[in-house]
């Protein structure tokens, strides 16, 4: 019998164990005084009949007495009718290494109860640390554009529009901030609805195209979708707000994508009820060690040259929250200085009514 068997055993086990080792010391003392056999085994089984019961008896009512202790720490709550009920009648019944199973199964909730508290509480302190910083910056800058006026610029025709266009800049960030905190917060909640209609999504993507055809024009980027990929394939979702996660997939890819590139986007068939949609493009990329936190509020990979280029950090945070809105997933893939591809899945198109 190995440690841990040893170590395992039951309330049956303990008293049979206990009653063996007091039965046949006593059996032997029996038959060196009487020396029959018949009267021997028969006192040997009296007496292990006797001890298991009376030892079995005291380790269930003396443990159990400390096992309500613990079910009430566990509890940490003054017991309810039905839980004295449990104690009373229920927990008796219980053997040890079902009650042992059970605080270890409570154990190792608390334990991934407090793991999770821990990184909710760092996750939201980041968060209030990436806020602060996001909010600080237009802040200062308008502070410092209104106090030079202040101090007299206000005077000087050459520059008192420039700053006044420079706070208007910054508080159109701020504005811009808000509103994407508003959505995301609304999402999250259920508040935004999901109005769901059939929709060609190779239309929408030309149109989202068409819109930023101005900014792909700025670095000769050009846009397209996939060949073999044209036909026309309806999806069934929010068409608003999937145009909105399209346009801000498509607004990165120019963003961060080099000089002369290509942003393709690629539509596919999958499992016959979902559609997966593929935004690519051949740009700077994302090291391997981002790729998993860009979805996150904030979440910058280089901040200086993020906030140069213009933006919330909060984009894909949207993205991801629009499409689990819509019950699909959405991934990325990248390699650095080859480029990125952002996929996700909608539902294909659907007769029923919702």
């Amino acid at each position: 019998m190995n440690f841990t068997t040893k170590k395992n055993l039951s309330p049956n086990q303990l008293s049979a164990i206990t009653s063996v080792i007091l039965s046949v010391p006593v059996g032997a003392a029996f038959f060196f005084i009487s020396k029959s056999w018949i009267a021997t085994s028969l006192s040997a089984l009296i007496i292990f009949l006797f001890s298991y019961f009376l030892i079995h008896a005291v380790l269930e009512r003396f443990i159990y007495r400390k096992i309500k202790l613990i079910y009430k720490f566990i509890n940490q709550q003054k017991a309810s009718k039905k839980e004295e009920m449990y104690y009373k009648y229920l927990l008796p019944e219980r053997s040890i290494d079902e009650v042992r199973q059970d605080v270890e199964n409570w154990a190792q909730q608390n334990k991934a109860e407090i793991e999770v508290l821990k990184n909710n509480e760092a996750y939201r302190k980041e968060f209030l640390q990436n806020l602060a910083h996001e909010l600080k910056t237009p802040i200062f800058a308008i502070q410092g554009y209104v106090d030079t006026l202040l101090d007299g610029a206000i005077e000087n025709p050459a520059v008192n529009k420039k700053f006044l266009e420079n706070a208007s800049h910054n508080i159109e960030r701020m504005v811009n901030l808000v509103n994407d905190l508003d959505e995301i917060s609304k999402l999250e909640s259920g508040v935004q609805p999901v109005n769901k209609q059939n929709f060609v999504i190779q239309d929408l993507i030309k149109e989202v195209f068409e819109t930023l055809s101005i900014k792909s024009a700025v670095k000769n980027i050009h846009c397209s979708i996939k060949n073999g990929c044209e036909n026309p394939i309806q999806v069934f979702a929010d068409k608003e707000k999937i145009r909105e996660v399209i346009l801000n997939l498509i607004d990165n890819a120019i963003k961060y994508g080099k000089k002369g590139g290509h942003i393709i986007a690629s539509i596919y068939k999958t499992d016959g009820k979902n559609i997966l949609i593929e935004i690519s493009d051949d740009g700077i990329g994302i090291a391997e060690e981002h790729l998993n936190r860009i979805f996150e509020r904030f979440y910058r990979i280089d901040r200086n040259r993020s906030r140069d280029i213009g933006g919330t950090g909060l984009g894909l945070a949207i993205c991801k929250h629009i499409i689990e809105a819509h019950n699909q997933n959405i991934h990325a893939r990248s390699k650095l200085n080859v480029g990125t591809t952002i996929g996700f899945t909608l539902q294909g198109k659907t007769s029923g009514i919702y």
